[in-house]
């Protein structure tokens, strides 16, 4: 199978969860590059803070934090919405059976049931605006582990807090 065909089978699957139907969600990829559709079926979400990804990646570098969460979630589906500046990793909906908010840095939140997600084009030629796939689907139905994308954040915050703490410090040495 080629790319092009795979990522024809994966926009079919994700067209499966189009809020305002196929017909309409197919155009809205084809003029807006973005396409409504609903979590909690087919998939959810997990939204995530550019700044703790970046802080994972240790790099403001676009396509090196991209690189760095290719490898780190193992070919988990993620994308990224320029104008928010959130990441959205798309993991099975039953992860809302095991989801703990609390054990979750601030800022990362689940998307199940009852929530609608604005997701790119699965088509790499027109990936151009608001938002683009950093870790596309590689076939229909493949969602990451939660479990991977956990860590991924976990990294993030704690070189967050990481830093936070030595811009402390060094503001306590200079009083």
């Amino acid at each position: 199978m080629t790319r092009r065909e795979r990522d024809l089978a994966v926009s079919h699957w994700l067209l499966s969860a189009a809020v305002e139907g196929l017909t309409r969600s197919s155009a809205q990829w084809r003029e807006q590059g973005v396409a409504l559709l609903a979590a909690g079926t087919l998939f959810a979400a997990i939204r995530i803070p550019g700044d703790l990804m970046r802080a994972a990646a240790e790099t403001d570098e676009e396509q090196a934090v991209d690189d760095f969460l290719r490898r780190a979630l193992e070919g988990g589906p993620l994308f990224r919405d320029r104008i928010s500046d959130a990441y959205y990793a798309l993991v099975p909906a039953s992860t809302a059976r095991r989801w703990n908010a609390r054990a979750w840095p601030p800022g990362a939140e689940f998307l199940g049931r009852d929530y609608y997600i604005g997701v790119p084009t699965p088509d790499p030629e027109r990936q151009q605006g608001r938002a683009y796939w950093c870790v596309p689907m590689d076939s229909p139905g493949q969602l990451g582990d939660p479990r991977s994308v956990w860590a991924v954040v976990q990294r993030g915050y704690a070189r967050h807090r990481a830093a936070d703490a030595d811009a402390g410090a060094g503001r306590s040495c200079a009083t």
